[in-house]
This record gives structure tokens, C-alpha cells and sequence, in this order.
């Protein structure tokens, strides 16, 4: 099974890797194409009702394949109005080639002559709720026709994933399906699954897709979230670079937490960042403590933040307990990294966290000792299971788990083995979970930082600071076609 929204992510790294969107539409046509012809006979007439997307071109594709059939392509809307260039090119070689084509400009006068078999190719999965018109209109007369249907991809009105149809919707006898099975199609007639040639890899490589389909966010202020950085002491670029990360990557807000020995340096990094003390100004001290704690869990759930827990956060004892009491009280969603990390095997937390480990850390978890991240897959997903959390252990090829999907990310160059890139994906990561679920936050975040590094072009001597200026750029998808 495989949702709409998944499917829409596939396809786009499907062109990533070199598999393009308009050899995917040929062999879903040549696959709708063979579906008509062991639904008919040849000399039957065919309508084939195709909207102006890349549904509709499927069926515009299949028509150049039922050349014993006697088909009429039925366009909604003038072809002016075609959304996608590699429909437009479709219905282009249609008229070049002098096939029956027809231009629906008004759906009030649309009609059948008697067609044998009806292709409803009108809306695609991902196109949800009430048809309008000209598709309404259309419906009706398809289901009001003496002819069976064939429906591509899903029926025009019902919801993939959930299978829900809407008042009007296309009553389809027959579904050919690409790739895999919808989880919406069960009693929406007889489904078909064709292979149209995408690769496995579309699946198991995290891609441009992955970052297309994130769920956008609102237009009011808050609407993108708030980040909680909790970190410093030892260290004061790390919490820093987490918490701008955090902020190029759309948090609406960006807090951090550091002792008040470090306050001064951090609070210097950016006019960006809104840096506090530790329990306060009057808390003192160089490092996080028990005491700190409470403030930080309410400040915490009364915003209802995404916290990064751990860069620069150092190993003193205090800091430890202090880390495992806020694990244990902690009812939010997350991100662990650095210091942090060894501590949540043995922590019960109700926490929704995302795990970010380098190699050695990894090991600390509990996983694998492994130079090679990617031959260890099966043990990193193993872990995750057992943890209950997202790991997104960082590498050459990073490898993220929830423990039932596991998923790998090629993007990158050899510069972010500099200091920081870590920091930074944690940032983009909890920057993710304001908008998405957390393993599919993981699988975006590790793709939006190595491709923010790729967009730079350094090579050697890359700078983790540069990563926030590429990093919107990276999200939007510019550059990756």
C-alpha cells in the first residue's frame, strides 16, 4: 500500500533518478492502454474523458496505443489550459498525428454515442474533495452511460487513501493502479497494479520528493512553530548553529537555553536567536542542572515547542541527571542529539523523539560499531523498534528508521565532515516536525542538508554558518530538476 501523498514523493525522486516524470506517463499510458484492450474487443469503441493534469495525460498517452480500437479522446477544458508540459506534448502528438480528439468547452451539452468502454482519467490520487465543474457534470454522464468504466489511477471523487467518495463521484467498475496498491481502491471495483518502471530506490532514497511533500504551513504568525534549544556550556557554536538552523528552516521562533557562564557569547551570535539563562538570570552557574529543570519542561509544554536537546551540552554528572530528568517529564515532540544521546535507552519518556547519532554515538544507543552505516541498515532499524524513537544516524550515507520503514540519504559532499553540519541538521530537523510526522521530518531534514551544502559548491572547507544561507533554497526544491 502506498499513499497519495507518498506516491507524489516517489515520482519526484523517481526524476531524480533519471527515470523522468514523461517516461513514467508512457508507461502509465501503454500500461491503461493494455488494460482497454483486455477489457474490449478490437473495433470497440473507446471514450477516453482526460483532465487537464498529468491524470489526463496518462489517458492521452494511452490513446496513441489503441490503434484497433476506436477511441475518442474527450479533453475538460481547452488545451490552453493544460497544467503540465508533458500533458500539453501528449495531447500536442494527438493533434499532430490527426487522432479523434475533442475539446469539452462547455460540460452542459457533453455526451457519450454509445461508447463500449468509458476511461474516466479526469483526477488523479491527491485531488480530494467535492468534483467541480466541468468534472461534475462529467461524472454524472459517465455514470449515467450504459458502458463499464475503467478509472486510472483512482476514480475521479473518491479519496485514495481513505476511500471516501464525495457526493458525486465516478462509479468505476474497473481501476488500473500504478505501482502500488492505494489504500482508498478496496470496493471501488476490480483494481489492477501496473509496473510503470519506477525504481526501488525512489522508495528506499530519501530525495527532492521527500521535501516536496511536506505538508505546508499556515500564514499566521505561529503557525510554523516554536524551537527549544537546550544546550551549552562546554561548547557555544553548537546550540547556536541548531537553534539558526531551526529558523532557516521556517521555525516561526527560535529559543535557546544556556547557562549563564556562556549566555554573553551565544547571545552574540545572531539578533535572530532569543537566548535565556538557565532558570532565569539570577540561576548562575557554567552547566545544566536539576534544578533547572522544572522551568525548562513548563516553558516547554505551555508553548507547546519542539526541543532540541543536547549540542554543546557537555557531560558533567549534573548535566546528565539533569538531562534524564527532563527526558522523564518531557510530553513533547523532540530532537536528541550530541551530549543527550546516551542517556534514552534508560530513560521511559512519553516524548516523541527524534534520535541523531554520529557513528560513535550510534554505538552508545546501543547499535551497531560500524564504519559503514548502510551495511548495518537491518540493525539500525532493530534499534529504532527498540527504542520506540526515529533514529537518523549521520554518515556518509545517513540511514533513518522508525523501526518499521527504514531509508537512506545520499545527499551531501565531503565538507560537512567539518564541525556543525550535525548541529544544523538537528535544527532543520525539529524545524520539520512543526509540519510533518517525525520519521518523515528525519528523511526531509537529512535531504535539505546535504543538499543545502551541495547548493554552496565549496568542496573542502565548507562552514556550517554557510548551510543557513542555502537552506530555504534547499526546501523550496530549486535546483534539484
Amino acid at each position: 500500500m502506498i499513499s497519495s501523498r507518498r506516491m507524489a514523493a516517489v515520482d519526484r525522486n523517481a526524476a531524480a533518478l533519471g527515470v523522468p516524470l514523461r517516461v513514467l506517463m508512457e508507461s502509465s499510458g501503454n500500461a491503461v492502454a493494455r488494460r482497454v484492450q483486455e477489457l474490449t474487443d478490437p473495433g470497440d469503441a473507446v471514450a477516453l474523458v482526460a483532465g487537464r493534469g498529468n491524470n489526463g495525460g496518462d489517458a492521452l498517452a494511452a490513446s496513441r496505443f489503441l490503434d484497433d480500437r476506436d477511441s475518442t479522446v474527450h479533453l475538460l477544458g481547452r488545451p490552453e489550459s493544460i497544467t503540465t508540459d508533458i500533458a500539453r506534448a501528449n495531447w500536442d502528438a494527438l493533434q499532430a498525428s490527426e487522432c479523434d480528439t475533442r475539446v469539452v468547452a462547455d460540460s452542459r451539452a457533453f455526451s457519450f454515442e454509445r461508447p463500449d468502454l468509458i476511461v474516466d482519467a479526469m483526477l488523479g490520487t491527491g485531488i480530494t474533495g467535492t468534483l467541480r465543474e466541468p468534472e461534475a457534470t462529467v461524472a454524472r454522464a459517465m455514470n449515467d452511460a450504459a458502458a463499464p468504466i475503467l478509472a486510472v489511477d483512482v476514480p475521479s471523487g473518491v479519496d485514495a487513501d481513505t476511500g471516501a467518495a464525495e457526493a458525486v463521484a465516478v462509479d468505476a467498475e474497473h481501476v488500473v493502479t500504478f505501482h502500488e496498491q492505494k489504500p482508498g481502491l478496496a470496493g471501488h471495483g476490480d483494481v489492477v497494479v501496473a509496473d510503470i518502471g519506477i525504481p526501488a530506490a525512489a522508495e528506499t532514497l530519501v530525495g527532492p520528493g521527500d521535501v516536496a511533500v511536506l505538508p505546508e504551513t499556515g500564514g499566521q504568525k505561529g503557525d510554523s512553530g516554536r524551537v527549544f534549544v537546550i544546550g551549552g556550556g562546554p561548547y557555544t557554536g553548537a546550540p547556536a548553529l541548531a537553534a539558526g538552523a531551526a529558523l532557516s528552516s521556517g521555525a516561526d521562533l527560535a529559543f535557546l537555553a544556556c547557562p549563564e557562564s556562556v549566555f554573553d557569547p551565544i547571545a552574540g551570535y545572531s539578533e535572530d536567536l532569543i537566548v535565556q539563562p538557565y532558570g532565569g538570570e539570577d540561576s548562575g552557574g557554567s552547566h545544566l542542572q536539576p534544578c533547572h529543570v522544572p522551568k525548562l519542561l513548563d516553558t516547554a509544554h505551555r508553548h507547546d515547542d519542539i526541543v532540541v536537546l543536547g549540542p554543546g551540552l557537555g557531560r558533567h554528572e549534573e548535566t546528565h541527571e539533569a538531562a534524564r530528568q527532563f527526558l522523564a517529564g518531557f510530553e513533547g515532540c523532540g530532537v536528541v542529539d550530541a551530549d543527550a544521546l546516551p542517556l534514552v535507552p534508560d530513560v521511559e519518556t512519553d516524548a516523541t523523539l527524534v534520535l541523531t547519532p554520529n557513528r560513535s554515538e550510534l554505538a552508545e544507543l546501543g547499535g551497531p560499531e560500524t564504519e559503514e552505516l548502510v551495511a548495518q541498515t537491518d540493525e539500525i532499524g532493530r534499534l529504532a523498534a527498540e527504542l520506540g524513537h526515529v533514529v537518523l544516524a549521520k554518515g556518509e550515507v545517513d540511514v533513518i528508521s522508525d523501526g518499521a520503514e527504514t531509508r537512506r540519504c545520499r545527499a551531501g559532499t565531503p565538507g560537512m565532515t567539518v564541525g556543525g553540519t550535525g548541529d544544523t541538521l538537528a535544527g532543520i530537523t525539529a524545524a520539520l516536525l512543526g509540519r510533518a510526522e517525525p520519521f518523515d521530518a528525519a528523511c526531509a531534514a537529512t535531504a535539505v542538508n546535504g543538499r543545502a551544502a551541495e547548493l554552496l559548491d565549496r568542496g573542502t572547507g565548507l562552514r556550517a554558518t554557510e548551510l543557513q544561507k542555502t537552506i530555504p533554497t534547499a526546501l523550496r526544491g530549486e535546483g534539484n530538476e
